[in-house]
C-alpha cells in the first residue's frame, strides 16, 4: 500500500493535523508526518516531496496557516496529488491560508479542503489510494454506510420524541 505524507508548516498545526492521523490509522494507511516550512526550509520540502513517489508515497497532505504556500511548494515539486489544508488562525483568521492554498496557477493543482479540514483531507487521500486498492474501497463504502445508518437512527429518535 502506498503511504501518505502529512506535512505541516509548524508544530503549532499539530492539533489540526492529528485528526488526519486518526483517519489514516482507522483505515490502516501508513503515513509519515513532518514539520517543514515553505519559506524557512524550501530545499528540504523540495527534496522530501520530490522523492516522495520513489519512497512509496501516493498522496501528499500539506497543512499550513497564515499566508503559507506549503501546499503549492509541494505541488510544484511532485506530480503526486497534493491536498492542502488551510489552518485557521492569524490576523485574517485563516482566510489568507485558504486563498493561498486554493488559488494555484494552471498546471500546478492543489486539492483544497475546508479550514482545519485535516480529517477530510485524510479521507480524500484514502479515496485516492482506493482507486488501486479494493480493500480500501470496501472500507470506505462500509464507513459511508455506517454514517448513513447513524443519521437514520438519529432521525428515528427524533421522530419518537415528536
Amino acid at each position: 500500500m502506498k503511504k501518505v505524507a502529512v506535512i505541516m508548516g509548524s508544530d503549532s498545526d499539530l492539533p489540526v493535523v492529528e485528526k488526519a492521523f486518526g483517519v489514516l490509522k482507522e483505515y490502516g494507511v501508513p503515513f509519515e508526518a513532518r514539520v517543514m516550512s515553505a519559506h524557512r526550509t524550501p530545499a528540504e520540502v523540495s527534496s522530501f516531496v520530490g522523492s516522495a513517489r520513489e519512497n512509496g508515497f501516493g498522496v501528499i497532505i500539506a497543512c499550513a496557516g497564515m499566508a503559507a504556500h506549503l501546499a503549492g511548494v509541494c505541488a510544484a515539486a511532485t506530480t503526486l496529488p497534493v491536498i492542502g489544508v488551510p489552518v485557521k488562525g492569524g490576523m485574517l483568521d485563516g482566510l489568507d491560508a485558504l486563498l493561498s492554498t486554493v488559488q494555484m496557477p494552471t498546471g500546478i493543482p492543489v486539492a483544497t479542503v475546508a479550514m482545519n479540514g485535516a480529517a477530510n483531507a485524510a479521507i480524500l487521500a484514502v479515496e485516492i489510494l482506493a482507486l488501486s486498492d479494493d480493500s480500501l474501497a470496501a472500507a470506505l463504502a462500509a464507513s459511508r454506510k455506517a454514517g448513513a445508518e447513524k443519521v437514520m437512527a438519529k432521525d428515528a429518535a427524533l421522530q419518537e420524541k415528536l
